[in-house]
């Protein structure tokens, strides 16, 4: 007895997105948690899963490659545009302590949020507001990295005025030959940014839908403000807004490089991104499951080794 069996009649028969199938999604989850890294026939050839044994590793490994990219791209004489996420959100003070370690400046560097917390129009919360992405960003990046920080004007954050700018912003700097690194996090139902598996059904093609590159006043789903209220807010689901600003496949699939990280786990055994890792790793690609299409794209993604499982029962 599982869901699958019990599906018929229920409140989650039209709860889950229309276009997932649960039997190919459950599929999707080895019984070997070492088989997760296996290569897929849809991966970039140099995407590159890589396994972090504790917390402390995910947030050092992660905050190192985002502080190589950046030394790189100083050292290579190019800008570099980053979209950047909330969450996760450790590997920023082991970025900002590599980079002032090395001296290495940020000038070169446009950071450019995904997303932002809104209501249904595009109002975001005020920037010094608790719940607010650019308040986060500049107490875990932007300040710490004091001197050496990303100039003000090159900080860009998704509010309902900035967002449709994204997508020329970032085309004229990598015009004038610079490169475009995309940072990201996994969702509870395998959202890129805010960007969710339900905004599939809107789109009459393949095409069109990659094309996107952001929405304003964006709906989220369910378990998207589930998952956020349990990450973010203490459990309070009350003070989850239930839209938000997001960028678009049109800007997430058009990366030089990719850092992905996933360390959606709890304590005593409990995890919320076990599934959602093994969906984006095994899934072929579809705009169903958004984060399918970040292994199509050279880069890495780090992940706590403990979400690969066993994805086995265990009452906690």
């Amino acid at each position: 007895m599982d869901l699958l069996s019990t599906l018929s009649g229920s409140l989650m028969e039209t709860f889950l997105p229309a276009g997932w199938d649960l039997a190919k999604i459950d599929a999707c989850v080895g019984d070997d948690p070492a088989t997760i890294t296996s290569r897929q026939p849809w991966w970039h050839e140099a995407f590159e899963p890589v396994p972090c044994n504790t917390l402390g590793d995910f947030d050092t490994m992660l905050g190192h490659e985002i502080a190589v990219t950046i030394a790189e791209a100083r050292k290579e004489g190019h800008a570099l545009a980053m979209i950047l996420p909330v969450g996760p959100m450790g590997m920023y003070r082991w970025a900002v302590y590599f980079l002032k370690e090395w001296g290495i400046s940020c000038d070169h560097v446009h950071g450019f949020n995904m997303d932002e917390w809104s209501d249904s129009e595009g109002n975001t919360l005020p920037s010094d507001h608790p719940s607010a992405f650019e308040n986060a960003m500049s107490d875990a990046f932007y300040g710490p990295l004091g001197e050496l920080t990303v100039p003000t004007q090159q900080r860009h954050f998704a509010s309902r005025d900035a967002l449709p700018n994204f997508g020329e912003q970032i085309s004229e700097i990598r015009a004038g030959g610079g490169k475009l690194t995309v940072l990201f996090g996994i969702g509870r139902v395998c959202h890129i940014a805010f960007w969710e598996p339900q905004f599939a059904a809107e789109y009459d093609s393949l095409d069109d839908w990659k094309a996107d590159t952001h929405r304003i006043g964006a709906r989220l789903h369910p378990l998207t403000i589930e998952q956020n209220a349990v990450t973010s807010f203490k459990s309070r689901t009350t003070r989850v807004p239930a839209f938000a600003n997001t960028i678009g496949p049109g800007l997430f699939l058009g990366a030089d490089k990719i850092i992905g990280g996933a360390d959606g786990t709890f304590s005593r055994g409990m995890m919320w991104q076990g599934l959602s890792l093994w969906m984006t790793l095994r899934h072929e690609p579809t705009p169903w499951i958004p984060s399918t299409f970040m292994p199509t794209q050279p880069g890495r993604l780090f992940f706590l080794e403990e979400l690969a499982g066993p994805l086995e029962p265990e009452c906690n």
